[in-house]
């Protein structure tokens, strides 16, 4: 592959490479656990905040705003008082969210053979 179709498609690898900044946003903690939860419904903040256990509203507004700049979150602000903005996955959003969803399902399924070994300290 030449270097061209290289940085066309990423290049995780290279130190530079801007695929990088969008892995780092979707496989953090709280990128992979706002995908899962939007994938089968829009929400709002609040919706969202009290379905992911454990998120602060800041951690959750700065991982709402990088998922949004990537293209894989649509935020939609209603003008009516109070405030109603409702957040939903993009086409490539959802892509992303089958994908880090089926990682999430394999680690809950696995997580007796993971909690075994921690046990054993190998």
């Amino acid at each position: 592959m030449n270097l061209t179709a290289k940085m066309e498609r990423g290049d995780l690898m290279a130190a530079a490479c801007p695929s990088r900044e969008v892995l780092k946003h979707v496989t953090s903690r709280w990128g992979v656990l706002v995908l899962i939860a939007l994938q089968d419904k829009t929400l709002r903040f609040s919706q969202l905040r009290r379905r992911i256990g454990g998120v602060s509203e800041r951690m959750l507004a700065q991982t709402l705003q990088w998922l949004e700049g990537d293209g894989l979150v649509k935020r939609v602000a209603h003008e009516v008082v109070p405030p109603h903005v409702d957040y939903s996955l993009t086409p490539l959003g959802l892509e992303a969210a089958e994908r880090v969803a089926a990682l999430a399902d394999w680690i809950e399924t696995s997580l007796p053979a993971i909690a075994a070994h921690r046990k054993v300290g190998v």
